[in-house]
C-alpha cells in the first residue's frame, strides 16, 4: 500500500474547510504526516471537531424541534421546505445548502477506517493499546453509519431491508478502494458485526469521554436492535450497559443552585453548561453543531416547548422565553460543550423502559421511566406516571424520550420507526403566518435526500438517490 494513501486522518478536517467538499474522495493533502507511533494514532481520535461532531441539522428542522427565523428560512431554501414541510419542492436540487451531515459522517469513518486498517503496525503501543484502540474506532465508525443510515435512507422494516439501499459502505483508508451503496440490512449487519467485534476488547469505560468503552458499545447495540424492532436484543444491551454504569444527573439540584436567575424573566445571562465532557451521564460524548469552541444550544419554538413536561427543570434551566422584535422562542441559557450526539445512561434507561413494555412489563417499564423522570421533574410537582397497557406506556416513554434528545438523531429515528405502526404514528401540525401545515408520518420528507456533491463525486463507487425530490 503507498503511504499517500494515508489521507483519512486529515482529510475531514481540510475538506471541511475548503469551499467545496465535491471532490472529497479524490483529495490528497500534502505535506502530512504519516502517523506510526500510537501516540500519532491515538491523538487523531482527539479531534473533536472532525470525528466526534456529526450534526442532523435538517432532522431537527423536519421536527421543528428548534426556532428558526423567517430571515434564515428566506436564504436557505431546503430548510425552509423541510421546515414547513413543502412536500411538493424538490429538496435534491436545493440540497449543496447543508451538505454537513454526509461530509462530517464520512470524514470521521475517513479517520476511524484509518485506525482500523493501519493501527495493527502501530510503534510503541503494547498490544493492548492497538487492539483497544481499533475496537474503540469501530464503535464510532459504527455510530456514524447509524446516523447517516438514519439521515439519508428509509428506517429499518425486515419487509424491505435487503431491498432498498442505505449509504455507501466505506471500509478501507486505500482512496483508490472501491465502495459500494449496501442494503440497508447489509449495513445494520455491518453495524452490529463492528461493535460485536470490539465489545471484548474494550474496557468498561473509555481512556477519555471521547473514547467510547463496553457501557458506550452496549448502549449503541440496544439502539441498533431498538430501530430494528429486536426489542429483546435491545433490552439486553441497554440492561448490560447499565450494569457497568447507571448514574443519572440530579437536574433538581442543580435548579435549586440556581434558581434566582433561571426563575427571573429578565436575566439572559448564560451559565455554564453541566453536560460537558464530565457529564455523569456520558457514557461517550459527541457534539452538537459547535466542537471546537464553547457555544449555546439552539433555540426552541414556542409550541415545541409545550411538549415538556410542567416542572421540567432540565428545559427550565436550559431554555427560557425571549421576544426580541417580532420573534418569540426559547432562548438558551447556558453556555459550553454538550453532549447532544453522544451516548448516556438516560438513553439506555428509556431504552430498557420501552423494551420492557413492549414485553408486557408494563408496571417495570414505568418503573425505569420514573426513575429518569425524578431527576428532571421539580420535587413539588413531580408524580409517578402509570400506564395500564404497552402502548400507553410507550407513548409516555417516548414522550420523556422526544424531550430527554432533543436536536439530536433520536427523536428522529424514533419517528420514522413509530410511524411504521398505525398504533403510535403520529401526524406533526403547526400553524405559521396563520396557514396551518401538517406533516404526514408516510411522507417523503422524512428520508433526506444525498447532497448533489456526493453524486456526482462519488469516489470509486456509485451512489443511487434514494428519494424522488
Amino acid at each position: 500500500m503507498k503511504k499517500n494513501t494515508l489521507i483519512y486522518a486529515v482529510i475531514g478536517a481540510i475538506c471541511l474547510m475548503m469551499t467545496s467538499c465535491n471532490d472529497y474522495l479524490n483529495i490528497l493533502p500534502t505535506g502530512k504526516k504519516i502517523p506510526t507511533t500510537y501516540g500519532d494514532f491515538e491523538a487523531l481520535l482527539r479531534d473533536e471537531y472532525g470525528v466526534h461532531s456529526v450534526p442532523v441539522r435538517q432532522a431537527s428542522m423536519l421536527l421543528n424541534d428548534f426556532f428558526v427565523s423567517a430571515s434564515t428560512l428566506n436564504f436557505e431554501r431546503l430548510s425552509e421546505v423541510n421546515y414547513n414541510w413543502k412536500e411538493s419542492e424538490n429538496r435534491i436540487a436545493f440540497n449543496n445548502s447543508d451538505e454537513s451531515t454526509y461530509y462530517q459522517g464520512y470524514a470521521s469513518i475517513a479517520t476511524c477506517n484509518l485506525l482500523i486498517e493501519y493501527a495493527p503496525s502501530m510503534t510503541e503501543g503494547t498490544a493492548i493499546q492497538k487492539n483497544q484502540l481499533i475496537a474503540t474506532a469501530k464503535v464510532i465508525r459504527a455510530l456514524n453509519y447509524y446516523t447517516l443510515a438514519n439521515y439519508y435512507a428509509a428506517t429499518y422494516d425486515a419487509a424491505t431491508a435487503n431491498t432498498l439501499k442505505s449509504v455507501p459502505l466505506i471500509e478501507s483508508a486505500n482512496i483508490e478502494a472501491a465502495h459500494r451503496q449496501v442494503s440497508i440490512q447489509e449495513l445494520y449487519d455491518f453495524m452490529i458485526g463492528d461493535i460485536e467485534q470490539a465489545l471484548p476488547v474494550l474496557d468498561n469505560e473509555g481512556l477519555t469521554a471521547l473514547h467510547p468503552g463496553k457501557g458506550a458499545a452496549y448502549t449503541l447495540l440496544a439502539r441498533i436492535y431498538l430501530q430494528m424492532e429486536n426489542y429483546p436484543k435491545a433490552l439486553e444491551n441497554a440492561q448490560k450497559a447499565l450494569a457497568i454504569k447507571n448514574d443519572l444527573y440530579d437536574w433538581n439540584a442543580y435548579y435549586e443552585n440556581n434558581k434566582a436567575a433561571i426563575e427571573n424573566p429578565t436575566n439572559y445571562t448564560r451559565r455554564q453548561s453541566p453536560m460537558n465532557h464530565s457529564y455523569v451521564e456520558t457514557y461517550y460524548f459527541r457534539h452538537g453543531t459547535n466542537a471546537n469552541f464553547e457555544s449555546s444550544e439552539t433555540l426552541v419554538r414556542t409550541d415545541r416547548a409545550q411538549r415538556f413536561e410542567t416542572g421540567d427543570v432540565k428545559f427550565a434551566s436550559r431554555w427560557k422565553l425571549r421576544t426580541v422584535g417580532t420573534d418569540t422562542y426559547y432562548y438558551g441559557t447556558l453556555i459550553g460543550y454538550f453532549n447532544t450526539h453522544g451516548l448516556t445512561t438516560a438513553e439506555a434507561y428509556l431504552i430498557e423502559a420501552e423494551c420492557l413494555a413492549r414485553a408486557n412489563r408494563v408496571s417495570d417499564a414505568m418503573t425505569v421511566l420514573n426513575k429518569l423522570r425524578k431527576t428532571r421533574i421539580r420535587t413539588d410537582l413531580y408524580q409517578n406516571l402509570s400506564a395500564t397497557d404497552p402502548v400507553e406506556a410507550v407513548k409516555l416513554i417516548q414522550r420523556t424520550k422526544q424531550n430527554e434528545f432533543i436536536q439530536s438523531i433520536v427523536p428522529f429515528a424514533d419517528r420514522r420507526r413509530l410511524n411504521k405502526d398505525p398504533q403510535y404514528a403520529t401526524t406533526l401540525t403547526k400553524t405559521e403566518n396563520g396557514q396551518a401545515l401538517s406533516l404526514s408520518p408516510t411522507s417523503h420528507l422524512w428520508i433526506m435526500p444525498f447532497p448533489q456533491g456526493a453524486l456526482d463525486n462519488p469516489g470509486n463507487g456509485t451512489i443511487e438517490q434514494n428519494v424522488d425530490r
